[in-house]
């Protein structure tokens, strides 16, 4: 197993003790983006649009400004500072010491204290979706500067297609003669994302040269921006479910607490690197499909060494499917060799691999149920195996290359169902059909007797008035009362010793069960994610109904 992968994430436990150790320069430093948002805001609603535009573009460039310091530091004192073969415990803290210390001395020196730029997650979340363009473009809109004003409105409904008020704007810029379509640019656009999607653009154009040259500058910003993404997984992390130095007393177990959560964060960079802004879902076999349009476009123009490469690197992600091997089958007879796959795709899957097997003991040592993301799923690739790249969003029939034949389109992928239900004992109720909708499913024995027993004594406990999460008392009917507990508090009254911590854990692991058996039952292509999951008991009030007093518990699980 690659030995850097523990040490380079769990440097970051030592980075909080030495934080404040250092001194820094006195000199100007860089001011923080929530400043300069907090001073934006204010102008605005002051009207003073000049100023908008001053602090707003302030705080955007502090923003960046700050996230590539961190990535450069990081990434500049772990080079500096390696672990070598002597590994043992004093060389290890000796190496990580050094680290944070040189790590915390390379950022302040560009921004200062670095306890003035913690931000609250509410302006790190506006931040994350791009609330300051906005602000920006009703500022420049005022102002009369219609081509930036176009830009901040198309950068800003990227990540919030669900804005009416924004989708209208848009609209109405397009429909300005001042206005030029090349106005409308993704001031966040990544780069990956961006030579990914023109080179998709030139091969539905029959441009293959032009595609291959920004396919493989898409990879090249592909990796690049996985180093970053890992960089950023260092510093701290938040332990949103558990308090881990009130309940932790061990070294190595909070050592392996704070480790876990990292390279949890570090794996799934998989999932945000292929995630646009404003979706939840990725785009579907995101990495891959840069060398199956690869190998196609250098068949195109008769490379086919290079095309045999990206057959066989693609082969990586998805071994042994039929359409690809048919492909390799063809350049290796027409080469007269048996080619290899490329080398970075090779190392970045077994390092992956090798981040699974420490995150599944990890997840253990925790006790809790780990499940890995379905991160390299090829829509169409259950039911048609025949299939050639076309689009980011379609598919089209896909014909072994040795049969040089031509390609149609067929109906895009549809959620279907009918998959297997994962458990022996869980029985299938109703479907779809029975239920008078789609996607819809009713399944019994998810829980067995004992845990449902275990569920009801714990809901006694930890179930507040409402819903849980502070709604109304009886959200559904002033018949009943209505008691919910969330997760959160679940498990928080577990590490309290209030209840059984296995109790709490059931309650968590149940909801994935839930969650897994769905997707798995959807024939889903992609990670289903939570939406919010909590546990219900209703109880009827006496003199509201004709029946006798009742009580019942279900946990409620929404999805999307």
């Amino acid at each position: 197993m690659d030995g850097n992968i523990w040490p380079t994430a769990v440097l970051s436990v030592v980075l909080l003790l030495t934080a404040d150790l250092l001194p820094y320069s006195a000199a100007a430093f860089q001011e923080p983006y929530d400043l300069l948002y907090n001073n934006a805001v204010q102008a605005f609603y002051s009207g003073d649009d000049t100023n908008v535009v001053r602090y707003m573009e302030a705080a955007l460039r502090s923003h960046a400004e700050l996230r590539h310091t961190r990535v450069r530091c990081r990434l500049r004192c772990q080079d500096q500072h390696q672990f070598d073969e002597t590994f043992s415990d004093l060389r290890f803290f000796d190496v990580v010491l050094r680290r944070a210390a040189c790590m915390n001395q390379c950022i302040e020196e560009k921004v200062g204290s670095q306890s003035v730029h913690k931000v609250s997650e509410d302006v790190a979340q506006d931040f994350k979706r791009r609330i300051p363009y906005n602000y920006l473009q009703m500022a420049y809109q005022k102002l009369k500067l219609p081509e930036k004003a176009a830009a901040a409105a198309h950068t800003f409904f990227l990540a919030n297609p669900e804005h009416v008020e924004m989708g209208q704007n848009l609209e109405q810029y397009k429909n300005q003669q001042d206005v030029d379509e090349n106005y409308f640019v993704d001031q966040e656009a990544r780069p990956h994302q961006r030579s990914f999607a023109e080179a998709v653009r030139l091969y539905d154009t029959g441009d293959y040269l032009g595609a291959i040259t920004l396919f493989e500058e898409a990879l090249v910003e592909y990796y690049k921006a996985d180093v970053d993404c890992r960089a950023l997984c260092q510093g701290p992390q938040k332990f949103e479910d558990q308090d881990h130095l009130r309940y932790r007393y061990s070294l190595h177990e909070v050592i392996s607490d704070h480790f876990t959560q990292v390279l949890h964060c570090e794996h799934e960079c998989v999932r945000d690197l292929a995630t646009r802004p404003g979706r939840l879902s990725t785009m579907e076999n995101y990495l891959p499909l840069h060398y199956d349009y690869l190998q196609f476009a250098y068949f195109q123009l008769d490379m086919l060494e290079e095309a045999l490469e990206c057959a066989l690197t693609y082969l990586l992600f998805h071994e042994a499917e039929e359409f690809m091997m048919d492909n390799v089958d063809y350049y290796r007879e027409m080469l007269g060799y048996n080619g290899k796959p490329r080398e970075k795709a090779a190392w970045y899957l077994r390092r992956h691999k090798q981040e699974l097997e420490l995150l599944l003991i990890g997840s253990e040592t925790m006790g809790v149920e780990f499940t890995e993301g379905n991160y390299w799923s090829s829509t169409g690739g259950r039911n048609n195996t025949n299939r050639i790249p076309s689009s980011t969003d379609g598919w089209m029939e896909y014909v072994p290359i040795s049969d040089k034949r031509d390609v149609s389109v067929v109906v895009p992928h549809k959620v279907s169902e009918g998959g297997s239900l994962l458990y022996d004992r869980v029985q299938l109720v109703q479907n779809s059909a029975a239920l008078n909708g789609t996607q819809r499913v009713l399944l019994d024995q998810v829980i067995s007797e004992d845990e449902c027993t275990e569920l009801r004594h714990l809901a006694h406990v930890v179930t507040m008035g409402g819903d849980g999460y502070r709604g109304r008392m009886s959200p559904h009917t002033p018949n009943e009362k209505f008691e919910g507990a969330t997760v959160l508090k679940t498990l928080q009254y577990g590490y309290e010793g209030r209840v059984p911590m296995r109790s709490a854990q059931l309650f968590y692991q149940v909801s994935e069960r839930a969650r897994r058996i769905v997707e798995s039952y959807f024939l889903l292509n992609s990670t289903l994610h939570f939406s919010y999951t909590h546990l219900v008991c209703r109880t009827a009030i006496t003199g509201h109904t004709h029946t006798h007093t009742f009580m019942w518990c279900f946990s409620v699980i929404q999805f999307c």
